[in-house]
């Protein structure tokens, strides 16, 4: 949408695009982490300007700009960095000058930049680990929230209204921006033509100011911005939306736009984790792995195996996944989303292809749909990388897991064998570190059998220890959790927590409650008891629930009763 346009005439239609606090609730509503990635960023074109000794130096990127020509990235040693065309002086680095080599953005140097959203107006917003709000780029619409409409050279540090409270994440529209509290409170400011801002009107707002028409004082967990839409969740799973409705972004059921907050009805009783926009459509994804979308779909975007657009939320195709993590950007049509057993899929418009259901890729994270099939190729989140060069020796390492040729010792398990090394072992855990001593008689060993765990938790956590990933199913991944309990092994364990809550179901989640107490796992535990309160009456008549201890259901029921679960 050009700077002249209004609502009124030229409200975005879908077009090709130009290329209480918040601690408790972290365990329903886990923040998404930025990606991490062993690789060269040689999926990125705009990074391959760079030479090797700097790259080796890259820790977090973020890539922009309506050709997916200019980039921000952050060092080992906390610099800021940007370079590329610097349309609209979206670099932040004090003109207007364009550069192909990296200058640094003084301003957030040492500031421990967190989240970066970009405006595809254009401007850009930076958030710090401290939950400052930085702004810079076009100011047409008062975007940058500094009260006036003079362009930013370098990052503005926003103030008013925001300068008392911890934000901890952001959100960008065409023109305007969304900033969220740890507090719950949703603040806004910027272009308003079709109520995007959600103040009741059309006019637009030159600084932060907090949403409170209709969802009034409850907690906001969760925000995402279309082009000209807004869309927030709440901590109850609800799911609000306001602005532009002509595509009917907003999943209300008709397309007029809404100046106020307005709820999405059609996902009463339905527990929403996520919520991402792309261009004029939305995706939210409920504690049950299943997304709904909602919104223009004239290249597919909507997963519903059609291109009829939606005014009320649909299921996306799913082929029997359950989905963990959905994705999308607010100035391209193209959706992804992760299963819970790793397969990334894409559909919408993948570089000018039409794909109308999901499409299963070889990606290993969805950052890398939009890296090689958005257009613009950019960065729907911040994107964070491992060392370049260690990367090439935790492939050497990773390649060496269970080589015959060159290991030392072999742990049979179920009577198959998984070929190891003492040093990377030893190395790795300090139960190995305390087994290959030379008192102890595994340490002069050359084979250990192993009777206490079955052969693919045991090769999982010796894998482990060679990548540091697990490779293992939900319902596999307990008997891990045991070993990792067993083992002291406090990360393995955390992660472990992490993919067992991706197969939680109604069936299972008693079962898997009683496993996390005996475990001592207590985000699982914490994660298991807020699903039964979800869904309270399924959970208390599944198998599952009939058998456990009767100590344990007296707990559950105790604290079922002081979380409000039995009030009329």
């Amino acid at each position: 949408m050009s700077d002249t346009e209004s609502c009124s005439t030229t409200c975005p239609v879908e077009s090709p695009l130009p290329q209480r606090s918040l601690q408790n609730l972290a365990i329903r509503f886990p923040e998404l982490q930025p990606s991490r990635h062993l690789m060269d960023l040689s999926r990125w074109p705009i990074f391959s300007i760079l030479d090797v000794d700097m790259l080796a130096s890259v820790r977090k990127i973020f890539v922009f700009g309506n050709s997916g020509n200019e980039a921000i990235y952050i060092t080992a040693s906390d610099d800021v960095y940007a370079f590329g065309s610097n349309c609209s002086n979206c670099l932040g680095i004090g003109d207007s000058h364009s550069s192909f080599e990296p200058r640094k953005i003084e301003n957030l140097c040492q500031k421990n930049v967190i989240d970066i959203a970009f405006g595809s107006g254009p401007h850009v917003v930076a958030l710090t680990q401290a939950g400052e709000v930085y702004t810079w780029g076009h100011n047409g619409y008062c975007q940058l929230g500094n009260g006036g409409s003079s362009p930013g050279f370098s990052p503005f540090l926003v103030s008013t209204n925001l300068s008392n409270r911890m934000v901890i994440k952001i959100a960008c529209g065409s023109h305007h921006t969304m900033a969220l509290t740890s507090d719950g409170e949703i603040y806004a400011w910027g272009q308003n033509n079709c109520g995007q801002v959600g103040t009741g009107s059309t006019a637009n707002q030159p600084a932060p100011r907090k949403i409170t028409a209709v969802i009034g004082s409850r907690l906001a967990v969760a925000i995402a911005c279309g082009q000209t839409s807004s869309v927030a969740l709440l901590d109850n799973g609800e799911v609000y939306g306001w602005g532009y409705n002509g595509n009917g972004q907003l999943g209300i059921g008709n397309n007029v736009n809404q100046p106020n907050p307005c709820r999405v009805h059609a996902l009463q009783s339905i527990i929403v984790n996520q919520i991402v926009c792309g261009y004029a459509h939305t995706l939210a994804l409920t504690d049950e792995g299943i997304i709904y979308s909602w919104g223009a779909n004239s290249y597919g975007q909507l997963g519903t195996g059609n291109k009829a657009n939606m005014v009320a939320p649909a299921k996306v195709m799913s082929q029997g996944e359950m989905f963990v993590e959905i994705a999308a950007s607010h100035y391209s049509h193209i959706s992804a989303a992760m299963s819970q057993t790793g397969k990334v899929c894409m559909w919408g418009q993948c570089r000018g292809q039409s794909l109308i259901a999901p499409r299963i890729t070889r990606f290993s994270s969805t950052d890398d749909v939009f890296a090689a099939f958005s257009a613009p190729a950019v960065s729907w989140r911040i994107y964070s990388v491992d060392l370049i060069k260690g990367s090439r020796i935790a492939d050497a390492v990773a390649d060496a897991f269970d080589n015959q040729e060159a290991s030392d010792i072999k742990f049979v398990v179920e009577g198959k064998e998984i070929h190891v090394h003492k040093a990377i072992l030893k190395l790795r855990c300090e139960h190995f570190r305390s087994m290959f001593q030379s008192c102890w008689d595994e340490g002069s060993k050359e084979s250990i059998e192993i009777t206490q765990y079955p052969y693919v938790v045991y090769k999982a956590f010796l894998k482990y220890l060679y990548t540091d990933d697990v490779d293992l199913p939900p319902d596999e991944a307990i008997g891990l959790l045991d070993l990792s309990n067993a083992y002291c092994e406090e990360l393995l364990k955390k992660k472990c927590e992490a993919i067992i809550r991706q197969g939680i179901s109604v069936d299972n989640v008693a079962m898997l409650y009683a496993a996390a107490i005996k475990f001592g796992a207590q985000q699982l535990e914490d994660f298991c008891f807020r699903f039964s309160l979800n869904h309270m009456t399924l959970v208390t008549q599944s198998e599952a629930f009939g058998k456990l201890d009767d100590a344990i259901v007296k707990d559950f029921i105790f604290k079922a009763s002081q979380a409000g679960a039995f009030k009329n």
